[in-house]
Parts: C-alpha cells; structure tokens; sequence
C-alpha cells in the first residue's frame, strides 16, 4: 500500500470538511465521500478530450470548493485550468470570464498543453477576450511544441492566414508531418495544410523539416 501524499491528504481533509454541509442539502453521506477529486491524470484526460466540465456537472456540483481550493492553494495546472473554464462559462458557479481566463493564463504559465492551445484559440477567434491573431500564434506555438495536436493544426491555419514567421513554418511543418491520428479526416486535413505550407516554404526547409527529430 502507498503511503499518503500531501496532495491526497488535502483531498480527504477538504472531502471531509465539506461533506456533513453537502449532505444537509439533501445528499446523504454515503453519497457525498462516493465522488471523489479527479487525479492530475484523470484531469487531463478529461480537460483533452473535453468532458472535464460534463464531469463536474454529473457530480452534481459537490466539488466546487474543492477544485478552487487545488486551483488557489495548491495551484495544480490542470485545477488552475478546470476551475478557469468553470468561471468563464459560469459552470456550477456564476460566471466570471475576466477571472476564468485568469486562471486560464496561470495554468499556461505553468506549461498546461491544454491551456496554451484554449487561450490561442480564444484570441484567434476572438471568444470571450478581443480578437488578437498575434497573441494566438504565441500561445499556440508553445502548445504546439508541447505535441498538443489541434494547437499544432490552428496555428499552421493562422500561418496560411499570413500571421507568426517564416522562421516558424519549418518547426510547425515538423510537428504536423510527424503527428499521428486515427482520425481520418483529421489526417486528410493534415495533409492539405501541409501542402499548402509546403509551398510557402524552401525546398530545403521542407526537407529538414520532415527528417525524424532524433536524426
């Protein structure tokens, strides 16, 4: 048997405190200590295929404190960005978007993947902050270098669109011609973006950049 971290103990600590409260609202005991916080990894599973908010929701609220207090006194990523996106769109608590993305920005100053590309996409799109293409492909860049797929597919968009560099097209050009997707229209877009790039840039470039990383 593991010993206990100090993050679990805070979990038990904060699941107790808040447990007799959340079972006067109607919720038995037993109820309230079967939902348990989500593991860093459980998280960010969640927070990548985009069901982390559903998930808070079908536990029927009853982590909210909890996942502010993992965002706030721990400062964990993946709860920074969690109860970021709860504020922007006012999930189980009344909606704040100026702090949401607040949190957001915390969660990728720590290097969250997930954070990087949502705050890219948000400025590229202009969702909920004003639009700023500029801003996109700094944070897009940095999730993109991360592996993270969809950052790595929009900010080949925005290259295409004129924005970022030139010097960016051959490590953007890398990372999508070495990316891997079972999706199959996914992989076909893939390949029209690369080709589109292709064209944008030197044979040589084009070549560098589709030698394997480790060669």
């Amino acid at each position: 048997m593991k010993p206990f971290t100090l993050s679990t103990l805070f979990g038990l600590f904060c699941l107790v405190v808040h447990a007799p409260a959340l079972a006067r609202e109607g919720e038995t005991l037993e109820e309230v200590l079967a939902v348990q916080l989500y593991s860093q990894d459980a998280l960010i599973k969640m927070i990548n295929e985009n069901t982390h908010l559903d998930k808070v929701v079908a536990d029927r609220c009853q982590l909210v404190q909890d996942i502010e207090a993992r965002a706030d006194v721990l400062k964990v990523p993946a709860y920074q960005f969690l109860w970021g996106d709860m504020l922007a769109w006012g999930v189980c608590v009344d909606a704040a978007p100026a702090r949401g993305i607040s949190y957001m920005e915390d969660a990728a100053n720590q290097g969250l993947p997930a954070a990087l590309e949502q705050l890219g996409r948000y400025y590229a799109k202009g969702t909920l902050v004003q639009q700023d293409k500029s801003r996109a492909v700094v944070y897009l860049r940095e999730a993109a270098a991360l592996k993270n797929l969809s950052a790595q597919m929009r900010l080949v968009e925005l290259f295409l669109e004129g924005y970022g560099s030139p010097y960016d097209y051959q490590d953007a050009y890398h990372w999508l011609h070495h990316s891997v997707t079972d999706d199959k229209t996914q992989h076909q877009k893939i390949a029209t973006y690369l080709a589109r790039l292709e064209k944008l840039m030197h044979p040589k470039a084009v070549r560098e950049a589709k030698r394997p990383a480790d060669s």
